[in-house]
């Protein structure tokens, strides 16, 4: 028996998968002899996954994180990195560690092993997107368009991984589309974003930029969901652009409330009560409802949404109409899907916010996600939150183009001479400034509103 299989603890690898053991040896044994051949195969294979071999992949990521300390890479400190890591046992000890190196004919050829496992990579991935349709349609799970949704954002996922790198990336490579996009935004300025109906707001961002993930962030009962329906009510009620509202946490019938007593100008204790609205109040709803029917704006109540079935809703409504915003409710209340590792909820929460921002990419629309504070602003004399006060994960904050946080100081002090307000705290703005932006509260609509319509 050889040493490639020497791994009786490894799991059982599917042998019909595609992959080349070769390949992967000689590209792991030419970055144990060369940084310069690690640097070509990092170019390449993104990360340690596209290894089929499982102590392969454990011997990349310790190679690339020596590699990025700019630490010394050969046989016997990786061996030692791996020992106390305790990994060593399973990749096969030194022994194996010199036998990738004796499989390298020559350094030169890092580039072409590089080639092979990602090439390998991407098959595999294909399969595993086709076994998975293939299971579905046999189960009787899913529908028709959910299956080609689900089957098509796993194909553009792969694609746009293999596409890396192949534009030019000279800055002369587009210098005449920078020119005449300078030329459009000196003539007439930024483009304009998707308005959230508050003026100052608007002024100080030129409307929600598509491609942009922009988190609300309060603590619970501040009103974060209803400024996210305040923004969503107004651009398809108000503008007429579709747009999407994800709830994990209302119904569609508490949300569709919140609107209509938020629009209607209707208590929503009046709506919410047997008998409770009054003949002014069902003036005010006929009035608007037709604008509210018809308004180009899907609800989707779900508490066990994932990014998949985001995705897989978004790509059919924009398919109908030109999906020009989403928005969701709320970041940690979505569901993760690992592959098979057991992770913390903050690595959870990273990827999901990751993930998020990619979507944001993909469809070409500012993408809305409310999160949780921490109790942080809660210890503080003024209870004003910080963009530390993001619960759960950092990446929230590092992914976001924009983090709004919402305060209102009556929501810990009923009698406080700024009863009624709340301030909107663009504390990360990646486009332009941060500033306080201060509007009014009115809770029995189920709303904020600019200062000047208080």
């Amino acid at each position: 028996m050889t040493h490639d299989d020497d791994y009786d603890d490894e799991p059982p690898r599917d042998m019909r998968a595609p992959h080349d053991i070769g390949a992967e040896a000689g590209g792991l044994g030419s970055m144990l002899l060369s940084r310069d051949a690690v640097a070509d195969i990092t170019e390449v294979v993104k990360n340690a996954e596209e290894f089929y071999r499982p102590a392969h992949q454990t011997i990349f990521r310790a190679i690339v994180a020596r590699y990025n300390a700019g630490a010394p890479i050969d046989p016997i400190v990786v061996n030692d990195d791996l020992i106390k890591s305790g990994d060593i046992d399973r990749i096969g000890g030194i022994a194996y560690l010199s036998h990738l190196v004796q499989q390298v004919a020559s350094v030169a050829h890092a580039q072409h092993y590089a080639e092979i496992i990602h090439e390998r990579a991407v098959l595999r991935d294909l399969q595993s997107a086709c076994s998975r349709t293939l299971r579905q349609i046999a189960d009787g799970t899913g529908d028709t368009g959910e299956l080609l949704d689900d089957l098509r954002a796993d194909v553009d996922g792969i694609v746009d991984d293999t596409s890396r790198g192949d534009e030019d990336t000279l800055i002369g490579a587009d210098g005449e589309d920078f020119l005449e996009q300078l030329e459009v935004l000196q003539k007439d300025g930024p483009a304009r974003g998707v308005k959230t109906g508050f003026t100052d707001f608007d002024s100080l961002t030129n409307g929600l930029q598509p491609g942009q993930l922009i988190v609300i962030a309060a603590r619970p009962a501040v009103g974060k969901s209803t400024l996210g329906t305040d923004i969503v009510r107004h651009a398809t009620i108000v503008e007429g652009l579709p747009a999407v509202f994800f709830s994990l946490e209302m119904s569609r019938t508490e949300l569709k409330m919140k609107i209509a007593s938020a629009q209607a100008r209707v208590p929503l204790h009046h709506m919410q009560s047997q008998n409770g609205m009054t003949d002014d109040d069902w003036a005010r709803l006929a009035k608007v409802w037709p604008m509210i029917n018809d308004a180009p704006l899907d609800i989707v109540d779900d508490a066990g949404l994932t990014l998949t079935k985001i995705r897989s809703h978004c790509r059919r409504i924009k398919r109908k109409r030109d999906l020009r915003l989403v928005v969701i409710d709320y970041l940690q209340l979505m569901e993760g899907e690992l592959s098979g590792r057991t992770e913390n909820r903050q690595q959870e929460v990273a990827k999901i916010s990751r993930s998020l921002k990619k979507l944001a990419a993909e469809l070409h629309v500012p993408v809305i996600a409310m999160s949780q504070l921490n109790r942080g602003a809660e210890q503080r004399a003024d209870k004003k939150p910080l963009l530390s006060d993001l619960r759960e994960s950092g990446a929230i904050e590092q992914d976001a183009n924009m983090v709004i946080l919402l305060h209102r100081e009556d929501a810990y002090e009923k009698l406080s001479p700024r009863a009624g307000e709340a301030d909107f705290i663009v504390a990360k703005n990646r486009g332009g400034p941060t500033a306080t932006i201060t509007t009014a509260f009115q809770g029995h609509y189920s709303r904020f509103v600019d200062m000047a319509q208080s």
